[in-house]
């Protein structure tokens, strides 16, 4: 057993082996800060669905119901009838203007933020005269009397006031639910006045006071869509089908304006039952959160291997070029303080700044293996050596962390020079003629 304590191979083997233990309590660390960020969404629902949940107005159009007869015929009894089904034409405007302003506000379950708001949206357009000769229904089967203006919204729960709908001068109040699952599968309706021969455009108007969280999105039904929304919220992300043609962010808040076109989705502007999906040609605004902490930290756990690999090897050359014997226990409790630091980091940062929970966990940590390091190798050369190199180790993991989209190439480049480094200083090393003895025989005189 003594024999093994000076084989140099036995050495490398026993730190490569506890570095290696060292990733469960980091893989538990990382399984730590998913729990947390689980719970993160747990809250924000929570709030979510007692405020309203995130929503997506889709609409409006217009649903029309009519009656198409199709034959069936019955095995049974061996007889063919007619039966009279009811389906829904449906059209979609002409021209669409939506002019919004939200109103975002913060609200705190525990430790954690929440991003809802208030809006009041102006929807406005026209309708061109019906053409409907393209479908070929008889119009005696089309139940004009019966027409319906719907507007699809995902949480009614968000609706703050009565909504009137203006159609050409002529004030309809809005119910709740659908005619028709066709395209929307909730939202309000409003009865119009159509007739069955009809020349004219029809002109709508309605106010639309919603509450919501985090998310509100659009659909662009009308052959031309212009849609600008305007809040005083500082970081926006736009997402969906389409990104604004323009936008203007500030510390006063944003303003973001869309113009669609038909042709820039895929459904027509007027169709039967529910060929056509609008969903996916939504788009909007999200409201984000300035920092995602634990997003941060999952990329900061990702170089634990990194911080726990290099460190191992800083301490295996002084063992070397010095002469110091470092005994594998030293190794752990370094490794475990190394570990710590992610800890360390995941707490702090649910109550601060990343970057300062960051900078402080960084500094708690190096002045923890500074201050061991001092004292099992009692040389100031050998631990203001190490503590820089940690130094400049969470330095270069903290500029990855900032720079998202250079993150690979910066990291790369950094890998490629510590190992330049590694192979530099161990290029005159003799490792067959390596005996740890003289180590030994040094530290005890």
């Amino acid at each position: 057993m003594k024999g093994l304590k000076y084989n140099i191979y036995f050495k490398i083997a026993m730190i490569f082996f506890i570095g290696m233990l060292l990733l469960i309590p980091t893989s538990m660390i990382e399984s730590l800060i998913y729990e947390r960020q689980t719970t993160q969404q747990e809250a924000i629902h929570e709030v979510s669905s007692k405020w309203a949940n995130e929503q997506t107005i889709s609409g409006p159009f217009i649903s029309i119901p009519f009656y198409k007869y199709i034959k069936e015929f019955s095995k049974k009894d061996s007889i063919e009838k007619i039966v009279q089904v009811k389906e829904y034409l449906h059209i979609l405007p002409t021209e669409l203007k939506i002019n919004g302003k939200i109103s975002p506000e913060l609200r705190n379950r525990g430790i954690y933020e929440i991003v809802v708001y208030n809006s009041k949206i102006n929807i406005s357009g026209k309708f061109n005269a019906l053409q409907l000769s393209e479908f070929d229904i008889p119009e005696k089967d089309i139940q004009f009397d019966k027409a319906q203006l719907s507007v699809g919204i995902d949480d009614l729960r968000g609706i703050e006031k009565s909504v009137l709908l203006d159609w050409n001068g002529q004030k309809f109040s809005f119910n709740p639910g659908v005619v028709s699952t066709d395209i929307i599968a909730s939202g309000i309706n409003a009865p119009i006045a159509l007739r069955v021969k009809d020349s004219t455009a029809h002109n709508f108007s309605f106010n639309l006071d919603l509450k919501g969280s985090q998310l509100l999105y659009f659909t662009p039904v009308g052959k031309t869509t212009d849609i600008t929304v305007a809040s005083p919220w500082k970081n926006p992300s736009f997402n969906g089908a389409f990104l604004p043609d323009s936008r203007t962010i500030s510390e006063n808040g944003f303003t973001a304006n869309w113009n669609v076109l038909h042709l820039n989705r895929n459904y027509p502007q007027m169709w039967i039952g529910s060929q056509y999906s609008i969903k996916e040609s939504s788009f909007g605004i999200d409201l984000l959160l300035p920092v995602d902490n634990y997003q941060k930290s999952f990329r900061s756990i990702r170089y634990a291997i990194l911080f726990i690999g290099f460190t191992f090897l800083t301490f295996f050359f002084i063992e070397v070029l010095n002469k110091v014997f470092i005994h594998p226990m030293q190794y752990i409790l370094v490794g475990i303080a190394l570990i710590v630091f992610y800890t360390l980091l995941l707490a702090i940062s649910e109550h601060l700044a990343f970057n300062l929970a960051f900078i402080i966990a960084a500094i708690a940590t190096l002045l923890l293996i500074t201050g061991y390091v001092k004292a099992i190798l009692k040389s100031n050369t050998l631990t203001y050596l190490l503590s820089s190199i940690l130094f400049l180790l969470y330095s270069f993991i903290f500029v990855i962390i900032q720079l998202q989209d250079f993150a690979l190439l910066i990291g790369s480049i950094g890998v490629f020079i510590i190992l330049g480094l590694v192979m530099y200083f161990s290029r005159k090393i003799d490792w067959y003629n390596l005996n740890l003895k003289e180590i030994d025989k040094k530290e005890n005189g």
